[in-house]
């Protein structure tokens, strides 16, 4: 049922114009299939997927192309039959804009599946480790744009107890409506998705929070419970305010607990995930069937007919914004994701990827100059994490680090927000965003030091282990050796002594 329950509220926010009804009109649509795919070999949070394939091998929409690299890590499956034409570097949607190892899969236009995975039509009888196990074959990553590996989050381990379990449908921010559109259309999926997770989790109840701007979603998810029968998940209307489907924000508004700085939800008995990932893990859990697409809004008023499309993960954005109409402006600036945290992209070449939500087509800006700091003060009234930007800025150009990990840094969701009423225009998240990479990449360096330095500690702790070793073995054996060794004796000396000793025997015969 919809609870009208007490809600609490986060520090700072904005209320924005969301520009939402431009891609709610049309339902979702499926994106022919196009005639490449390119699918990078990191596509979520960890370490990046070994090919299992080689140049020239045939696969199918489905198989297993790329196992996860390390236990925080995915899978990578075959979105489509085809060939696979090349295994490479490409460029992909990342603000490093650095190339990644890539599978390229050249489609057949056949879209042969290949065996399906085994379902289950009782998923809630299964294990909570056949449930993760399940989840991590399928190449589950978080969908709503963090890209964490889905079967670490669904184990808390035996030090957390989870008590609630929340589906985050809130979708803050401005344009975006995949996951409105996939409640609406796939809200059995998404509340049996729900309902697997809290039982793999053991949690007591389940919360979806959906923003109070999608009458539409909300009534899908109901009747969908309804018909479930499922009296431990509850839907939860919130207030339509940026940033509020932030994980921190939302448990805040839905609970009134906090997340303490550098912590996670888990440490507070909360666990939170997006309604697409709700809904990948029903369908890899009871179908069967790995995550090899994902619903997309294409919208803004670059493009003619904005609309959400299923699209077959590793196709060209491009191939999106044709199905959408292609461009109405010459030359308009493209971002993945929203106007607030999306990336600016160099083209339209970059494949899709798990964590691709929103393209967004909007005319392109000249960048404002950015002044000095005038000390306004208005970055801190909106920050949700209760942050003071303007010192972080401070600490940022100044490449003290030390000072803004000491601010709480790390606790900067990079909202925009600060950038969004800065009046001198300082694009306060880019410097963020700066400082966090550089202590990620000092850190990652220290780390090779320390084993590089504990290797040469190791060796030469081992080389004076055995010095020592042998130098007591030979003490052991020393006095052995010298009651066995005769002393040495010249032969010359010995044979004139001997007859020394004869003649002076043979006169002491003839004396007497």
């Amino acid at each position: 049922m919809t609870s009208h329950a007490r809600l609490w509220h986060f520090h700072g926010g904005l209320h924005l114009t969301d520009h939402k009804a431009e891609s709610t009109n049309l339902p979702i649509a499926d994106l022919p299939v196009p005639s490449q795919l390119v699918l990078p070999l990191v596509q979520h949070i960890g370490a990046a997927a070994e090919p299992l394939v080689q140049v020239g091998e045939r696969v199918l929409k489905g198989q297993l192309i790329a196992r996860a690299g390390d236990h925080i890590g995915a899978p990578i499956h075959a979105s489509s039959s085809g060939l696979i034409s090349a295994i490479e570097a490409r460029s992909v949607p990342h603000p490093s804009g650095l190339p990644v190892q890539s599978i390229v899969i050249t489609t057949d236009g056949l879209d042969e599946w290949t065996i399906p995975s085994r379902g289950s039509s009782d998923p809630c009888g299964l294990p909570a480790e056949e449930i993760r196990n399940r989840v991590r074959d399928a190449g589950i990553v978080g969908l709503g744009g963090a890209g964490f590996p889905t079967h670490i989050k669904l184990n808390p381990g035996t030090r957390h107890l989870i008590e609630t379990l929340i589906i985050n449908g809130a979708e803050c921010e401005p344009y975006i409506t995949c996951d409105d559109m996939l409640m609406r259309e796939y809200a059995s999926e998404v509340v049996e998705g729900a309902r697997i997770m809290r039982h793999a989790v053991h949690a007591a109840q389940c919360i979806i929070g959906i923003e109070d701007n999608k009458p539409a979603a909300q009534d899908a998810l109901q009747k969908a419970l309804n018909k479930l029968g499922e009296f431990n998940t509850r839907i939860v209307l919130v207030p339509t305010r940026y940033p509020t489907g932030g994980e921190k924000q939302l448990i805040k508004v839905l609970t009134g607990r906090e997340v303490p700085s550098q912590g996670r939800p888990l440490d507070i008995g909360v666990l939170c995930h997006n309604v697409g990932t709700a809904a990948a893990v029903y369908r890899a859990v009871v179908l069967g069937q790995p995550l090899i697409s994902r619903i997309v809004t294409v919208t803004g008023t670059g493009v003619a007919q904005p609309r959400n499309f299923n699209v077959p993960l590793g196709a060209p954005i491009s191939a999106l914004i044709a199905a959408a109409g292609g461009y109405t402006i010459p030359h308009p600036q493209l971002l993945i994701g929203g106007p607030m945290m999306g990336l600016p992209l160099p083209d339209d070449s970059l494949p899709v990827i798990k964590t691709s939500n929103c393209i967004l087509a909007l005319p392109a800006r000249p960048a404002e100059r950015e002044l000095p700091c005038i000390r306004c003060g208005e970055c801190v009234k909106v920050c949700p994490a209760k942050l003071l930007p303007q010192e972080l800025l401070w600490h940022a150009r100044a490449r003290d680090f030390d000072k803004a990990q000491d601010q709480h840094l790390f606790d900067c969701i990079e909202c925009g927000c600060c950038d969004a009423v800065c009046p001198s225009h300082i694009p306060l998240v880019r410097y963020f965003r700066y400082a966090k990479t550089e202590i990620w990449t000092s850190e990652k360096e220290r780390r090779k030091a320390d084993i590089a330095r504990k290797r040469h500690e190791a060796r030469v702790a081992r080389l004076e282990r055995d010095k020592a070793e042998r130098a007591a073995r030979l003490q052991k054996h020393r006095p052995e050796l010298a009651s066995s060794e005769a002393p040495d004796v010249d032969p010359k000396k010995a044979a004139v002594q001997a007859a020394l000793e004869r003649v002076k025997a043979k006169q002491t015969t003839d004396d007497s």
